[in-house]
Order: structure tokens, then C-alpha cells, then sequence
């Protein structure tokens, strides 16, 4: 804004200094021209750059789309790539009886919201405890959060298993749901690092005022505290929900029984379920009948999670940017 008045403000002097002179005009109005096709020119190639990596995200999922709306005999035409001749339901009804989708979706919300309320509860309270008050080995044991979220879960899987399967906690859904309510489990320690952020950015006036009401600490964390921080409580409420509900390691490692799979758990052996159920019913299993089936079957697992982000989408936005994790 302030370059264009500037230019505007040289073209009126020069034009105002020699009136009688086109020629200067015509280069005063040949350097304003240009310097506004370079801003086109680059808001063009910003455009495309984003274009293009949107279209990197969203290819995946359209393809998913497409392919579980064709039949078997587009997906044999060569010529149907993004537009099916007619909307295949079919798929859908196939994947809804292999992944006994209701049954499943129960199970697997049950499991990620009782998780998530473990995550929320004890990470915050952590989290407060490490911004708020002054103990020995403080700052040693929030490194030792932090490289919780370093080291991978993988290193780790042979001793957990050895360690549920000694407590009875092997299929079943206690390994899952119990380890988040003391701040372990799927990504706790980042849970407790955004929180902490949070909590460091608040003023210390909130809690020398529930102080001098006498609230003690634990009041003053759950009356006072808490409620303000809706924002970082939002962003690892859609963060703990989404990640618990799409995990597939762990609860492939701690449940094998198939009647407690959750839904991720099941897609790996989608493939073999279909070929021997079309074989029973003395259809040929080819690549094109199964393909169809389980990119339906893949969208039923995922649709929850995005009627949740749809939903949720500006304020958990606007949650990441008032919890203190851009700047």
C-alpha cells in the first residue's frame, strides 16, 4: 500500500514538473504497468504452488471416492478413469456387512473417547504442575516427557506387551484406555508440552485471586484453569480423537481376537475376508471386484473422523493459534 502511493505520488510530481513532456508520462505509467504485472505474476505462481499441493492431499482421497463408486466393469475399462458410467452402491453394502461396520464403530468409539478423556485429564494436569510449581528434578522429568514423544512406540512394544500380558491386559481394551489416564499411552507427552505452553502464557493474577478465596491447588486447577484453557483443550481433544481413532499399531500388537478388532485394525485383512466369501458364493475374485470394495470399506472407517473435523474445523484453527504453538 504504501509503495503504490509512492508511485502515485511520483507520477503526479513528474506530471505536475513537465506537462509538456510526454515522454517522461509514458515511462512513469510503462514502470507503474510493470510493477503491477510482477504482483500478478506472483500471486499467480502462489496460487499454482498451492494448487499443486493441494492436489498432492487431495489425489488420494478423491481416487478413494471414485474408485469405491465404480463397478467392476469400469474398473476394467481402461477409458473410465475419474467419472464412473453409474454410482456402484454396492461397494458400500459389501464393506458395511465385511467390517460389521456398527458393531466395529461402537467399539472403536469407545475406545478413542475414553482415551481421549484420559489424555485431556491427566496431560493437563501434568502439564500445570510442570508450568505452575517449583520441585526438585522438575525441568529433568519434562525432558524425560519430552523424549516420550522421540523415541517411537516400536521400541518399546516387547516390553509393553510382556508387561499387559502378565496384568491380564492382552485383548483387551484396558491397554488401550487405562495407560492415557496417567499421561502414557498414544502421544501423551505431546498432550503435556501443549498444555504447558498454554499454561506458561496465563497470568498468575487468576490464581492468587482463587488463592485468596481459598481454593487449594486441585480447585484452582479445575475451577480456575481449566476452563481457560478451551483452546488447548479443543486442539488435543480433535488431535487425541483423530489419532486414537486412526491408530492401527497398537491395537493390532495388544487385541488379536477378531470379534475385538477396531475398525483400522480390520482393513489389513479386508482383502482375504472378500476373496473367501466370493468364493463361496462362487464369484471369481479378481483384483477389480476387491479394489472397489475396500476403498468403500476405507472411506466408512474414515468418514466419523471427518464429520468431526468438518465440524470442529475454525476452532480448532483458532485454537492452535491462541495455545502458543505458532508464534
Amino acid at each position: 500500500m504504501q509503495l503504490n502511493m509512492r508511485f502515485i505520488g511520483v507520477k503526479s510530481t513528474l506530471s505536475k514538473w513537465n506537462k509538456s513532456n510526454p515522454k517522461i508520462n509514458y515511462l512513469v505509467s510503462r514502470m507503474l504497468s510493470l510493477r503491477h504485472s510482477g504482483t500478478l505474476i506472483f500471486r499467480l505462481v502462489t496460487y499454482l504452488l498451492l494448487f499443486d499441493l493441494a492436489f498432492i492431499f487431495l489425489y488420494p482421497f478423491f481416487y478413494m471416492i471414485v474408485t469405491a463408486l465404480k463397478s467392476p466393469v469400469d474398473m476394467m475399462d481402461i477409458t473410465v478413469n475419474w467419472i464412473p458410467r453409474s454410482l456402484h452402491t454396492n461397494n458400500f453394502t459389501r464393506a458395511l456387512q465385511s467390517l460389521d461396520y456398527f458393531r466395529g464403530l461402537l467399539k472403536t468409539s469407545f475406545v478413542t473417547i475414553f482415551a481421549t478423556i484420559g489424555h485431556i485429564i491427566s496431560c493437563s494436569m501434568v502439564a500445570y504442575g510442570f508450568a505452575r510449581y517449583k520441585f526438585p528434578l522438575r525441568d529433568i522429568l519434562f525432558v524425560l516427557v519430552l523424549l516420550t514423544i522421540i523415541i517411537p512406540t516400536q521400541t518399546l512394544i516387547i516390553s509393553l506387551i510382556i508387561l499387559y500380558s502378565k496384568i491380564g491386559w492382552l485383548n483387551n481394551y484396558m491397554s488401550l484406555i487405562v495407560p492415557t489416564f496417567f499421561g502414557f499411552g498414544l502421544r501423551g507427552g505431546l498432550f503435556i508440552f501443549i498444555f504447558r505452553q498454554f499454561f506458561l502464557g496465563m497470568p498468575h493474577e487468576l490464581e492468587e485471586a482463587a488463592r485468596i478465596d481459598g481454593c487449594n491447588a486441585f480447585r484452582t486447577y479445575w475451577t480456575i484453569v481449566l476452563p481457560v484453557a478451551k483452546s488447548a483443550l479443543l486442539v488435543c481433544t480433535i488431535l487425541s480423537i483423530v489419532w486414537h481413532w486412526n491408530d492401527f499399531f497398537e491395537p493390532a500388537m495388544y487385541i488379536t481376537k477378531p470379534a475385538l478388532q477396531l475398525l483400522p485394525s480390520k482393513l489389513p485383512s479386508l482383502y482375504e475376508f472378500l476373496k473367501r466369501s466370493l468364493q463361496q458364493d462362487s464369484i471369481v475374485s479378481d483384483t477389480f471386484t476387491l479394489e472397489g470394495v475396500v476403498m468403500a470399506a476405507t472411506f466408512l472407517v474414515i468418514l466419523p473422523i471427518l464429520i468431526v473435523y468438518l465440524f470442529l474445523q475454525k476452532k480448532f484453527m483458532e485454537g492452535i493459534e491462541r495455545s502458543g504453538l505458532i508464534g
